[in-house]
């Protein structure tokens, strides 16, 4: 490794010499200048994650998962992914009533706390709806009453967040189908 030397100015109002910087050329970033962008592109439009690909001919069960706490939701989404599952993110009650009527799935997984609608308005208007889609709750609310009430409505399973690794959901999943 080379060092490289270069004088850098006097500071004139203080009359100090001049500094030499002992830099390493090894400890310096190697940057690249970006390419140009194509004709008609947008330079500053957001870039999607790639999405894993399923094995061709494999047929995927597919989760809802609802959960506005996106971390959470990404993580469930990558974990369920790895597993071997295709997923749909939604982040609040209004748009994962209207995705899991509209759309097939073989499970849901509900926060119960969640913008735009609750989880358990979210499982009254399944019931009423007539959706049998097996729902498993994720929440934060650990109290005896919550969880009563959410398999009144139909939940098939509830977990406390805080309380539950995610493989024990995905065994939990993989044991409804």
């Amino acid at each position: 490794m080379s060092v490289s030397q270069k004088a850098l100015p006097d500071d004139a109002h203080t009359g100090e010499l001049p500094v030499t910087d002992t830099t390493k050329s090894a400890d310096l970033p190697v940057t690249q200048p970006p390419a140009p962008a194509a004709k008609g592109s947008q330079e500053n439009a957001p870039v999607a994650a790639a999405k894993p690909t399923p094995t061709s001919g494999k047929n995927l069960k597919k989760i809802l998962i609802v959960e506005d706490e996106r971390p959470l939701a990404h993580a469930l989404e990558l974990k369920f992914r790895h597993e071997g599952f295709d997923t749909h993110i939604c982040l609040d009650g209004e748009d994962a009533l209207k995705e899991a009527t509209e759309g097939k799935y073989d499970v849901i997984l509900l926060d119960l706390i969640m913008p735009r609608m609750d989880g358990f308005t979210f499982l009254q208007e399944m019931k009423t709806r007539g959706v049998k889609t097996p729902t498993v709750v994720l929440s934060n609310l650990g109290q005896d009453e919550d969880k009563t009430r959410a398999q009144s409505l139909g939940a098939v399973g509830y977990y406390v967040k805080s309380n539950t690794p995610i493989m024990e959901i995905i065994k939990q999943v993989q044991s409804l189908l």
